[in-house]
């Protein structure tokens, strides 16, 4: 049993999987958009989900993301959420699959979280929660890292912050049950590495995702995920 970590912190876009988020996204707004352009403009569609997402974003824990997500778009677009989640419902069981091809397995990741796991530590998924479970869930099987017992996903469901707010991790060490002093955050952005200022140790994982500010707390660890591995597996000898 490992003598110190009781529990990691996995990011998932640009960590377990390769992704460039910046491109995705514009790919995700546009296909989503296209599904409800009957009922919204495309281009009011767009302007009010990126607003309501900067609302989860800015949340201050007064409640879920998804609540904050929803008071902030629907009277925004003069659709109700009755109206539109089914849609929703259906664009995630349907078109949002076909995204994957925006994205590619990292060979590393699988063994990365297994090792996590050897150490017998908690594992936890800590993803931007600006998204529903089911397009996190389906992320993690883009990834080849779904079937894990993780302790916690985060979620928009489940989350009352989101990064690079220090208190979205906050959340889920008192979730988890945790002191930060015992917990590793593994990460490819400075919003991971901001966990670093409430005492937890971080291991950044480069990407094409990375960029710094001069505010962005010193990574305690660096390396890609086969020295996280390698780093892991020697605390379990």
């Amino acid at each position: 049993m490992n003598d110190r970590y009781q529990a990691i912190l996995f990011d998932l876009d640009g960590t377990l999987l390769d992704s460039n988020m910046e491109a995705f996204l514009p790919h995700y707004i546009q296909r989503l958009s296209a599904r409800v352009a009957h009922l919204v403009p495309p281009d009011k569609f767009i302007v009010q989900l990126l607003a309501a997402t900067q609302a989860m974003v800015a949340n201050d824990g007064r409640a879920s993301n998804a609540q904050v997500f929803a008071e902030a778009f629907y009277p925004a677009v003069g659709r109700t959420a009755a109206e539109l989640e089914p849609i929703f419902v259906d664009f995630y069981a349907t078109d949002y699959p076909q995204l994957q091809a925006l994205t590619r397995r990292k060979p590393d990741a699988r063994r990365a979280v297994q090792a996590a796991f050897d150490l017998g530590c908690a594992v936890v998924i800590a993803t931007n929660p600006l998204f529903p479970e089911t397009a996190i869930r389906q992320r993690l099987a883009w990834a080849g890292v779904a079937d894990f017992p993780y302790r916690r996903v985060t979620t928009f469901e489940n989350s009352h912050f989101a990064k690079p707010n220090p208190r979205y991790f906050a959340e889920i060490l008192a979730e988890i049950g945790c002191a930060a002093e015992n917990v590793l955050v593994v990460g490819d952005e400075a919003a991971d590495m901001i966990a670093g200022r409430l005492g937890c140790e971080t291991f950044l994982t480069p990407s094409i995702n990375t960029r710094f500010g001069a505010a962005t707390p010193e990574p305690t660890y660096r390396g890609a995920l086969s020295d996280l591995i390698a780093f892991l597996t020697r605390r379990k000898a």
